[in-house]
Formats: C-alpha cells, sequence, structure tokens
C-alpha cells in the first residue's frame, strides 16, 4: 500500500507562523522563538501523516517565506544590492529578498501558475556566482528522522527554477535563463549527496512548469539535467512531480523518459487528459504517483469514482506500482475542518480540508490494496449523495437569468474617450489625478470593534459609530494630504472577498479556514457551494456616508465578479463561468444602486483575472472571453458620467493587454514597481491605450517609503509613453496590511512628487 503528499500547509492550524513572522519582524521576539515555533510546526505535520498511514511523506515543504526564494537560497543566488558576503544564507539577507529594507527594495513577487500564492521570482544573469548557501533542504531531512519520520526531501527542479526566472536588472531581456543549468546543476549534486549520506532513499523534484506550452529546446533542458544528475542520483528513488494541469503529449514523452527517474506524479484532478496519455503508453517499472486528491479545493473527494480510475491505472501500470496521492501540494487549501466549529452539520459533511485529504489519501491507498475501509466510503457516498439532492444548492431563478448571459455581448453604449470627456465635465479632475487603491491600515483597535460586533459584544449603533469616525478620519487624512480621488479606507471589511460573500447567498464562510498567499499574508477563502444572487445592497449605506463628508469624488469600492470566484473555495459541480456570471449579476445590481445613491466613482478590483488564466495556450481565449464578459456585465448600464474604475495586482499582464483593453473600464490601476516597470514595455511596444491608466508608483508589500524624486521619477518614465491625459497617479495596491506611519510619508511623497511634475508640464507649455 503507497500513498503520498506532494505538500504541506506551513502557516499552522491557527496561522502560528505568521504570527511568529510578525513578531520577529517586529523586533518583538527573537530569532531562537521563530525557530521553535516553525520547528513544533514540521513536527506536528509529519507526525500527523506519519500517524495517518502516509508512506511517502514530504519534508523541505516548509517555508519561512516562499520555496522558491529557498532555492535562490540554496543556489547562492543573492542579486548584489543585499550586500551578502558568502557563508551561509541567514534571517537578515533571505527577509531582504523577501520584504526589501530600509534601504533596497524586495525583489518580484508574482502568481505561482495560476493560484492565489505568491513566489520570490529569481534574478538572474550570466555573471551569477552560484554557491550551496543554504542546507535547509539536508537540516530538515536529518530533523525528521530525528523524530523517527523517514521523508522524501523535495526540491524545485532545476529546470523549473529557471524558467520561472527573470533576466536579472540590466541584463537583457533576450538572455537564455536555461543556459544557466550547467551553473546549478553542481549545488544541486551536491545536496542530493549529503541527502544520501544522510540517509535518504526517495527524492521529489517539482517540475511544474512541465504542464505549460514549453519549445523544444526548453523540453530538451528537462532530458538535458537528468541526464547529468543521473550518476548522482544512482542508488536514491526519484520522483519528478508535475502539478496543476494535463502534461502535454510532448512533454509527457521527455518526462517519461528521463534517466535515473522511477516514478512520475501527475495531477489527475485538473489533468484529466493525461489519464489518456498513461493509457497510451507508461514506461514499464516505473511508479506512477496518481493526484487523484484535489490539493486545490475543499470539497470531499468522491472515493468511490477516485477508486476506479486507480483501479483502471494499476490494470495499466502493474499492481504495487500506483502510489495514491494529492493532486499538488495541500499548502492551496485549509488546514484542518476540526478547527471549523461554526459550519452546519451537512456542509462540513461535503468537506476536506487539509489533514481531511491526508485520511482521503490513505483511504484509497488501503481500498487499492484490498483493505477497503467500509464505513469511510458509506459515509463518503451519503455525503456525495447529500450533496447533489440539497435543495440549498440550486435557485432556478438565478440559474435562469445567468444562462440567458451567454447569448448577449454587454458593452456601455458610448466609446471609452467620449466617456471620459463627460466624466472630466463633471469631476473636474487635474491633469494627473492622484487617488489610492481603496484600503487603508487596519488598526488593531479597528479589527476588534469589528471581532466583538460580530460576536455581538458591542451595538450596532455603537459599531456604526467607531466605522463612521475611522472613514471621517481617512477622509480628511487624504483631503489634507491633497489627493484628488477618495476612498473610504474599508474599515468595514475584513477581507476584499469575504466581504461581499458575507452578503451574498450561496456562501459559506470558515473560522480558520486560511491559506497562505505570500510571506505571513493569510486569506480566508469563502466557500461557493449554491448559486449566488444579492438579497439587499452591500456597501451603498458606508459609501453615501463617506460621500456626504467630502466635496471631492469618493469611490464606491467593489470586487469584481472573477475575483470573487479565483479567491474562493468554487462549487465543482457546474463550470466556472457559470458560477462567475451569477456573481457579475448580483455586482451589477451593487453598481447600479451606488450610480442611485450618487456616488460618480465606482471601482470594480479585478486583481485576480490574469490569476486565473489556463496554464495552456489552447484553453486561454475561452476563459479571457467570459472572465472579460463578467467584468463588462456589472457596469453595462450606467451613464457616460459614471467613472468605472478597476484595479490588478502582481501578475504578467503584457501577454494579456488586449483583453484588459476589451474589459472597457474607464480607469485602470496597475501593479507596476515590485515587477521593474515590466508593465510600462506593453505600451513602448506600441499597444495602443485610450483608457485612463494608473500604473502603480510604489510597492506597499514593503515597508520601504519612497522618496519624492524616485517617484517623480517613474511618473516621467511613464509619460515617456502614455499621454498625459490619461495618467493617474497612485500606490501599486491597497494599504491594508502598511502601518500609519509608512503610509502618511509615502503618499506624501506621491503627491509631493504628482505636483513638482504638474508645474514642470505646466510650464512647458
Amino acid at each position: 500500500m503507497a500513498s503520498h503528499i506532494v505538500g504541506y500547509p506551513r502557516m499552522g492550524p491557527k496561522r502560528e507562523l505568521k504570527f511568529a513572522l510578525e513578531s520577529f519582524w517586529d523586533g518583538k521576539s527573537s530569532a531562537d522563538d521563530l525557530k521553535k515555533v516553525s520547528a513544533d510546526l514540521r513536527s506536528s505535520i509529519w507526525k500527523q501523516m506519519s500517524d495517518a498511514g502516509i508512506k511517502y511523506i514530504p519534508s523541505n515543504t516548509f517555508s519561512y517565506y516562499d520555496q522558491v526564494l529557498d532555492t535562490t537560497a540554496m543556489l547562492g543566488a543573492v542579486p548584489p544590492r543585499y550586500g551578502w558576503t558568502g557563508g551561509e544564507i541567514g534571517f537578515d539577507t533571505y527577509f531582504s529578498m523577501a520584504r526589501g529594507n530600509a534601504s533596497v527594495p524586495a525583489m518580484e513577487m508574482t502568481k505561482w501558475f495560476d493560484t492565489n500564492y505568491h513566489f520570490i521570482v529569481p534574478e538572474l544573469g550570466p555573471d551569477v556566482e552560484f554557491s550551496y548557501a543554504s542546507h535547509k533542504a539536508v537540516e530538515e531531512y536529518k530533523e525528521a528522522k530525528a523524530l523517527g519520520v523517514d521523508t522524501v526531501p523535495v526540491l524545485v527542479g532545476p529546470v523549473s527554477y529557471l524558467l520561472l526566472s527573470k533576466p536579472a536588472k540590466g541584463v537583457e531581456k533576450s538572455f537564455s535563463l536555461i543556459s544557466l543549468l550547467d551553473k546549478i546543476l553542481p549545488i544541486y549534486k551536491e545536496v542530493v549527496a549529503e541527502l544520501k549520506a544522510a540517509g535518504a532513499s526517495w527524492i521529489q523534484f517539482d517540475e511544474p512548469t512541465l504542464v505549460k506550452d514549453l519549445e523544444s529546446h526548453q523540453l530538451q533542458a528537462f532530458t538535458s539535467a537528468y541526464s547529468q544528475l543521473e550518476s548522482s542520483l544512482s542508488g536514491l528513488n526519484v520522483l519528478v512531480e508535475t502539478y496543476f494541469a494535463d502534461v502535454p503529449a510532448e512533454a509527457f514523452k521527455t518526462l517519461t523518459s528521463l534517466e535515473g527517474v522511477t516514478g512520475f506524479g501527475f495531477d489527475l484532478v485538473r489533468g484529466t487528459k493525461t489519464l489518456d496519455l498513461i493509457k497510451g503508453g507508461f514506461p514499464s517499472g516505473k511508479y506512477l504517483f496518481a493526484g487523484v486528491v484535489d490539493g486545490r479545493n475543499i470539497w470531499a473527494n468522491d472515493a468511490a469514482a477516485s477508486l476506479s480510475i486507480l483501479q483502471s491505472l494499476e490494470c495499466i501500470v502493474g499492481k504495487d506500482k500506483v502510489v495514491v496521492s494529492s493532486s499538488c501540494s495541500l499548502l492551496h487549501t485549509a488546514v484542518d475542518l476540526v478547527n471549523e466549529t461554526k459550519l452546519d452539520k451537512e456542509l462540513k459533511s461535503w468537506l476536506a480540508f487539509a489533514a481531511q485529504k491526508v485520511v482521503e489519501v490513505n483511504a484509497l491507498a488501503k481500498a487499492l490494496d484490498g483493505r477497503k475501509d467500509e464505513a469511510f466510503f458509506s459515509a463518503n457516498a451519503a455525503a456525495q449523495a447529500s450533496r447533489k439532492s440539497s435543495p440549498r444548492v440550486t435557485n432556478e431563478a438565478v440559474q435562469k437569468a445567468a444562462a440567458a448571459l451567454k447569448s448577449s455581448d454587454h458593452r456601455r453604449a458610448t466609446n471609452v474617450s467620449a466617456r471620459l470627456d463627460a466624466q472630466q465635465k463633471k469631476l473636474k479632475l487635474p491633469i494627473l489625478p492622484t487617488t489610492t487603491i481603496g484600503s487603508f491600515p487596519q488598526t488593531m483597535d479597528l479589527r476588534r470593534v469589528r471581532r466583538e460586533f460580530k460576536a455581538k459584544k458591542v451595538s450596532e449603533e455603537n459599531y456604526v459609530k467607531a466605522i463612521k469616525e475611522e472613514i471621517n478620519k481617512v477622509v480628511k487624512l487624504q483631503e489634507e494630504l491633497d489627493i484628488d480621488v477618495l476612498v473610504h479606507g474599508e474599515p468595514e471589511r475584513n477581507d476584499m472577498v469575504e466581504y461581499f460573500g458575507e452578503q451574498l447567498s450561496g456562501f459559506a464562510f470558515t473560522v480558520n479556514g486560511w491559506v497562505q498567499s505570500y510571506g505571513s499574508r493569510c486569506v480566508k477563502p469563502p466557500i461557493i457551494f449554491g448559486d449566488v444572487s444579492r438579497p439587499k445592497p452591500m456597501t451603498v449605506f458606508w459609501s453615501s456616508m463617506a460621500q456626504s463628508m467630502t466635496a471631492r469624488p469618493m469611490k464606491g469600492m467593489l470586487t469584481g465578479p472573477v475575483t470573487i470566484l479565483n479567491w474562493s473555495f468554487v462549487r465543482n459541480d457546474q463550470p466556472r463561468f457559470e458560477t462567475c456570471y451569477q456573481i457579475a449579476l448580483a455586482i451589477k445590481d451593487e453598481v447600479e444602486d451606488l450610480e442611485k445613491a450618487g456616488i460618480n466613482v465606482i471601482q470594480i478590483d479585478e486583481a485576480a483575472l490574469r490569476e486565473g488564466l489556463p496554464l495552456r495556450k489552447s484553453e486561454e481565449a475561452f476563459y479571457l472571453e467570459w472572465a472579460v464578459h463578467s467584468f463588462r456585465i456589472t457596469n453595462c448600464g450606467v451613464a457616460d458620467t459614471t467613472q468605472i474604475h478597476t484595479h490588478m495586482c502582481y501578475s504578467n499582464f503584457n501577454d494579456i493587454i488586449h483583453s484588459i483593453i476589451d474589459m472597457d473600464a474607464d480607469v485602470i490601476t496597475i501593479e507596476n514597481s515590485r515587477s521593474d516597470e515590466k508593465l510600462l514595455s506593453v505600451f513602448r511596444e506600441g499597444v495602443k491605450y485610450g483608457a485612463g491608466i494608473g500604473p502603480g508608483v510604489y510597492d506597499i508589500h514593503s515597508p520601504r517609503i519612497p522618496s519624492t524624486e524616485e517617484i517623480a521619477d517613474r511618473v516621467n518614465k511613464m509619460l515617456l509613453v502614455l499621454e498625459t491625459n490619461i495618467l493617474w497617479v497612485n500606490p501599486d495596491c491597497g494599504l491594508k496590511t502598511r502601518k500609519y506611519t509608512e503610509v502618511k510619508p509615502a503618499l506624501q511623497n506621491m503627491v509631493a512628487a504628482t505636483k513638482l511634475i504638474r508645474t514642470q508640464l505646466s510650464s512647458a507649455k
């Protein structure tokens, strides 16, 4: 009987790592305190998997920040600006790369494939001197072994690491990152040698880039890498793991022909076509790690259906060669259903978090071995049947309304330049209008008030009074700073998706269903279990209140349908686009109510639009079609004078710029500063953009405060490629996670830089 878990959440069931990290960063606890919390978490995870009967338990999937950054540390690929002089990489250098420090910015952060997890992008070039500078993989293997658990050490594979990197500053964009393969393989060999010496019998290389559309020279790099590693790997069992999508036919052929590899891991939840490739031919004598338990969602596995797939695979691959696995790391799901005391019994029976998925994997492995746990399978079948027949899942009116959307195109009647003229007559904004993205810092007091109101310890009257005071404070601050288009700061909101989900039907919520987004930042995705509708207005009360406090335009702040979809655990019993159209109709109702209440600027954030883009080119067009359509549905009915904004976060947008234009927003604000202004290159290459645009002028994910000169320099760079009349000035993202001591001076400098450039522009006329 063989069972395997690709990886496990690091944060802990109650976000223990988050609090330990933030305490350490704030100087309230020591490095030893942080290491102790981390060691306890690792120990409990290994013990949990061991007790559940998992045979192949991963190690080195824990991280203080990010597994790709850990690999950068292992390879000693530290950018020169961090002043690292060699030796073992410590917390100072490691966290400076992740978060920046007072004098240097952080490395770029972007989405890990199509998930909401962010990784730190390696910066590489021909002059990087690689050296074995972090022994974490070996240390964690030894740590588990000392606890009596023999683990499978996990490394980000050498080819995927290079394909996920970017050329360092000053290096030609055309530089071939794959050309560095021969330079990093000696370090991988050292790590492998140490793991072998420590007693490891298996090693796992994660090579998720194999699911993408790779060119032949990139595929050739896999053959070359594993051929060069073969002698070092001799005596070890080697698993090459893929996940998140189907492996294309050519990549499957390359992968299953790799030298010295014992087993191959596939995501059979999102990669259902991979089954056909396996049926078409699988190398004799090799292990198939079959990812049948979904690592990306929280629905209980359909055990009978999975067992049937596993049995059919066993007929092809051979008995004892099928290993039951999770489809990917469980990092992307919530930690433990046991901690959910407020979910009702029926709904809870439909769910499985990471801890329960470990049990599911093992139950399937036992059943495949002829030792089926009848009680487990019977309870599982009952839960599946209950979910299919439950009346709380279906709302016929919503289904009909969403179905009717597919047959027509939803667009505003007038083109964007005419709308911008009408909006300018009404709003009378200066050139280079300044704004922020939406949220302002969420203080401890604010969080306490919200928590106490939710627990019914504070009356509604006192809650409204407290939130009103906070909004008033934020409005006054923005007026003092002389920002042009204001926000109310979102003090009433816990999270940009959960806040809306709590007011929509078809959603359920967890107490501890936290998932790591980046570093110590966690999100608590809502669960969309049924048809979605909006029973009553969600934001009109607060937005109207905020607008009454100022004569300046106040943005109404909404989260868009695609982002609500992509940042939730979505029902898997109907196509995602159908759920998205239902959410779009709910947001449309809200947009139109805001407009009626006199809100003239409405921001509909689509932070996660790019994130949902399928990993295979052949599937992109269909996704973009319904995602962009969903956004347009939300605002197709408003007047020309109502200005629709949208915002997008950390992602590579250049390849979908035409879809972004097709969204037909009046103004888009977009991350720009942390990715070395990569976004601007698309306009340098001749893409014409007629709507308003605000590429972020500073990185809010770092505590660093940018100077007026630095921001002015950024704006001037933008003016080289964008027309003055469409450019907005704003930070990269919302300010929720920052402190006021960082926010005030940063915004002061942003406004000062804008005024400086306005003066220069008017004197140049």
